[in-house]
């Protein structure tokens, strides 16, 4: 994939990811009968925080200034890495280098938390790197599983292999394994809840309270376009099949599809309940089973 056409496509990606974020919370409104912001309060929010000043806790240190521009910096690749307009990545993008980007995100994130010595900052950084310990090892389980059938992490080969394949039972176990994969990575609910800022239950948020104006924004922004990234990646790994007697345009079936598991995840945090801390194993435990099954069913 030209790097012309990959910038043009993180681009895109980025402006799209708060309407996606915007819908989620949009959908779920609707789902637990309230009205809800509309799908596009996400960009008014971002506005709002990028036309004010930052605050810097004295006790900062260049760790505080150079986070917000490293986890925007990750997401964006990841955005540029998606097997989106394409399904040839020319052998650049490989399922693994995700990880370790999505890796290195979390991992500067935890160290901001941790950089002001605000309590509630560490505590949310702790509880960072101990859903890290869950869910890298279920998240890589699932790139195994989705990967059998190509032989290969690259995304361009795996999503060119899902379009040969019909629906099979290791395709679905892979998919509901890498689906709550999806549910954990992103934060949402049962694992976490992106809507709250209570210290007993938040993950992410904690870690954010020393931010504010422009960083902040830049952070939720990068949250966004992660989330946006998951969803693309599930898409174009299990479910890749275009209907186009009926719609000629795939990009069309791209949108919808990516819309469809946007109030799929929705529809989970609205009938699921916040889990407690020591029951995330068994939840992340049940991805890496399913993903084990898949690679066994092969």
């Amino acid at each position: 994939m030209p790097m012309l056409k990959m910038a043009v496509q993180a681009l895109t990606l980025v402006a799209l990811a708060p309407l996606i974020q915007g819908f989620i919370q949009w959908s779920k409104a609707r789902l637990q009968n309230r009205r809800g912001p509309a799908p596009w309060q996400p960009y008014h929010n971002l506005l709002k925080l990028l036309g004010k000043d930052m605050v810097v806790a004295q006790t900062a240190s260049w760790i505080s200034t150079i986070t917000p521009f490293v986890c925007f910096g990750a997401a964006f690749a990841v955005a540029a890495l998606a097997p989106v307009f394409s399904a040839d990545g020319g052998g650049m993008a490989d399922l693994l280098l995700v990880v370790y980007l999505f890796g290195l995100s979390r991992f500067m994130l935890a160290l901001a938390g941790m950089d002001t010595g605000n309590s509630f900052a560490g505590m949310g950084s702790s509880r960072e790197m101990y859903l890290s310990i869950l869910v890298e090892p279920a998240f890589l389980l699932a790139i195994l599983a989705a990967a059998g059938g190509a032989g290969s992490t690259e995304l361009g080969a795996m999503a060119g292999d899902a379009l040969k394949h019909p629906f099979t039972l290791p395709y679905v176990l892979a998919a509901v394994a890498f689906f709550l994969v999806t549910v954990a990575e992103c934060g949402r609910i049962p694992v976490d809840n992106p809507d709250t800022h209570l210290e007993l239950t938040m993950f992410q948020e904690g870690m954010l309270l020393e931010f504010s104006g422009r960083a902040l924004a830049l952070l939720h922004w990068s949250v966004f376009v992660r989330q946006l990234g998951m969803i693309l990646l599930f898409v174009k790994l299990f479910f890749p099949w275009s209907w186009l007697d009926l719609l000629p345009f795939e990009s069309i079936w791209l949108v919808g599809k990516v819309f469809v598991v946007a109030f799929l995840l929705a529809v989970t945090e609205t009938s699921t309940a916040k889990m407690r801390l020591f029951r995330l194993p068994d939840f992340l435990a049940a991805s890496g089973l399913l993903s084990l099954l898949a690679l066994v069913a092969r």
